[in-house]
Formats: structure tokens, sequence, C-alpha cells
């Protein structure tokens, strides 16, 4: 059932500015907001009731960008992420904020890819010289043992880097070639704009077109592959250059939200940057921890208080870990209960990134895979991440799914 909006939900235009953060104001360099289908077909899946004939009553209208939709890796379900035209395309869907995984090279510049060791699975370096300065070289599947490589950021130099192109993230670990293990694209997901190529980006690169495109910022950095410090290079060294390359390029603190999954990156902004720590976002991944239940607090390494006290306002768990179902509906977790109670700001990740959801939709949906059965939940779910949990922005895969919602319910 949908609730009625109220302004004091109006929360990425408020809850971002409680921490001086980016305006909701900020227009595109492009003149219109394109949404496509895949919003109508979504909305046709629902099953009837209020939130259904509300949605249907928004279709073909103008819609603005909203820095409630976030682009994961640009619009990574269809073009190669971290790319120049995955970032465009989010830009052109209405994402108000894209993202930049941030990683390093050999020669410690900064790049966009969404982890150091990934360059085998999003790019064409298989394909090239390059691939013989791979950490772990391709190695044909053989028997009962799968196919290996490993590429790193690390492993080459920026110059190495800027030759290679991006591709969607994929491998076959069965193939036996290395042209098999690289055309592995999911069926839902498409190689159409793929080709010739993505434009790889470093960090830099991405602050100037997101920049030029009238976006805000929210850059990840990554966990190295690596031992640190790397060649003389800590932790803290990679943490204040990420946060110099804004500076450098005139960016306001206001239009950063600074993203980590190690808490001691978030804690270091806070008391180095603060004015780009207030912001700053910590991407709690305790799920990962054995035993650590979303609905028990005592399992919990930090209560969203003791967050708090240490000067973290924004927190971004997974969506499932922000829900659960009771009586047959979705409703929000005890997490999402102590977070909000707490006074932080919940960011959540990701959507459109699970195929189909006909069959329960995956990891990102594990918490509410009993009502899980056709594309028509996604909507329900946002709109309980949006309205109940009260979340002030949302990552999509496709990005045009979430700026539909937002434009609707005046998320702004």
């Amino acid at each position: 059932m949908i609730k009625t909006f109220s302004l004091a939900h109006a929360a990425v235009g408020t809850a971002l500015a409680a921490g001086a953060v980016v305006s909701a104001s900020a227009a595109f360099a492009a003149d219109v907001v394109d949404l496509g289908p895949r919003p109508a077909f979504l909305v046709d899946q629902m099953e009837d009731g209020a939130l259904k004939d509300t949605l249907m009553a928004c279709m073909g209208a103008p819609a603005e960008v909203s820095l409630f939709s976030i682009g994961h890796r640009g619009a990574a379900m269809q073009f190669p992420e971290h790319t120049k035209e995955s970032y465009v395309a989010a830009a052109r869907m209405g994402a108000g904020i894209i993202e930049c995984d941030v990683t390093f090279t050999k020669d410690k510049a900064l790049v966009c890819r969404h982890a150091q060791n990934d360059l085998h699975t999003t790019t064409n370096i298989l394909a090239t010289d390059l691939a013989e300065k791979c950490t772990q070289p391709f190695v044909p599947a053989s028997g009962d043992d799968t196919a290996q490589a490993e590429c790193r950021t690390s492993d080459l130099t920026l110059a190495e880097f800027r030759t290679l192109t991006g591709k969607m993230d994929a491998a076959d670990a069965s193939a036996e070639t290395v042209e098999g293990y690289m055309d592995a694209t999911a069926g839902w997901r498409t190689d159409l704009y793929a080709a010739p190529g993505g434009t790889l980006m470093t960090h830099a690169e991405s602050i100037d077109l997101i920049k030029s495109l009238g976006g805000k910022f929210t850059p990840e950095l990554k966990t190295p592959s690596v031992d640190m410090p790397f060649d003389g290079f800590s932790q803290e060294d990679y943490a204040q250059k990420m946060i110099d390359e804004y500076k450098a390029a005139g960016v306001p603190a206001s239009d950063v939200l600074a993203q980590s999954f190690n808490l001691e990156d978030v804690l270091y902004w806070i008391e180095n940057e603060p004015e780009f720590g207030k912001q700053a976002v910590y991407l709690d991944d305790s799920y990962d921890i054995e035993g650590w239940d979303p609905m028990d607090a005592s399992t919990w390494t930090h209560t969203m208080t003791e967050l708090k006290d240490m000067g973290v306002n924004y927190i971004a768990p997974p969506m499932w870990v922000l829900v659960t179902v009771e009586d047959g509906e979705i409703v929000p977790s005890v997490y999402a209960k102590e977070a909000k109670a707490a006074g932080l700001n919940i960011i959540t990740w990701t959507l459109e990134r699970s195929g189909p959801l006909v069959t329960g939709g995956g990891w990102y949906y594990q918490s509410i895979s009993d009502v899980t059965d056709s594309d028509g939940v996604m909507y329900e779910l946002v709109d309980v991440l949006a309205q109940d949990v009260g979340i002030v922005g949302l990552f999509s895969d496709w990005p045009a799914t979430v700026t539909f919602y937002a434009n609707c319910m005046g998320l702004k």
C-alpha cells in the first residue's frame, strides 16, 4: 500500500543538506532526462493496488535529475562499467550522483575500476600483449580445473592502462580459450553497447566528466589487492589522494560523498578532511561476519549509536539488510530502524543487478525472497526503502528505474 509522501521525507534534498551536502537544484548539461521503456515495463508487472495506480499516473510525465538516483558504476546493466559511455548513460537517465570506484596503478595513478584485480573480467587485457603482465596470466580450464586469470591495475602503469578498453563484467570459468573466457555476458545484460569497447577513465577524468554533466560524486576507495604500503604508498596516502583530486578540480566537499567498506578510511576523512568527512559513507559489510543478523542488534560489531558517536553520518548496507517480511509484506528490518533512530542517513545498493526476479531475486533480495516472484516486486521494495526505511539515495545499475520513482514521488 502506498504511503503519502511527506516533506519530512524529501530526504535527498534535506537529509543530504543536513550534512551540507549537495544541492538538489543542479541540472545536468543534458537537456532531457530519457527514462526509456523499462520503468513502464516494471510497473506493468506489478500487482494491482494503490502503488501501481500512483506510478501508472506518472507515466509519460517529464522527468528531472534526482539526487535520490545514484548511478552504480554508471549504468552497468548494459554499458561496460566505469567507462565514459556508462557514466554518460547514467546522467542521461537522470542519476544525480554517479560513482567512480577508485583504485590505483603501478605508478600510483588513481583510476576507475570496481576492484584492483578485475581487469581480466572488465577489460580486453587478456586479448592484448599486456596479458603477460597479469598477476595470474590466463590458464585454460582443463578437466576438473576451472580457467584462471587475475589482472590488477597495479600490474600496469597508467600509460599501459590507457591502452585497454572496457567490456561487460563477465568471465566463463569453463572456457578453454581466452576468447571463450571473455565472452560470458549474462543473457539479461547485453554486449550491444560494449563495441568497439568502453573508454576507461582515470579518477580525475571521471571528475571532469561528471562535473561537465552537472552531476555529483560518490567515489569509493577500494580495498587494495596488494599489501599496503605499496612501494611507499600508504593507505592514508591513498585515502588522501582521492580527496586531493576533488580539491584540485575545484569541487566543493559538499558535492562529494566519499565511500569505503573500511571504517578506518571513513574515520580518516572525518579527522583529516572534516568537510568531506561529514558526508563520508560507511559501506557496512558486517553481513560477511558469521552469525551476524540484521534482525539481532546483539550480533553487530558496532551499534548505530556508536557509529554516530564516531562521527559517521551516512551508512550504506545492501538492500536486503534493510528489509524483512512480516505477514507477507515487506517491512523495515531492525537494522533499518536502529540506523534511523541513531540519526544516520541511509543509502543502499544495488537495484537492477539481479536479473529477472521470478526466481526470488538472488543475493540482493535474500531477506524477502519469499515474496519475490516477479519484476513487479522491484517497485514495491523501492517504495518501502523510500517511504518506510527513509533512505536518502539508491544505487542502481539502470538509473532510469530509480529516477522514475523519485520523480513520481517528489524525491528531488
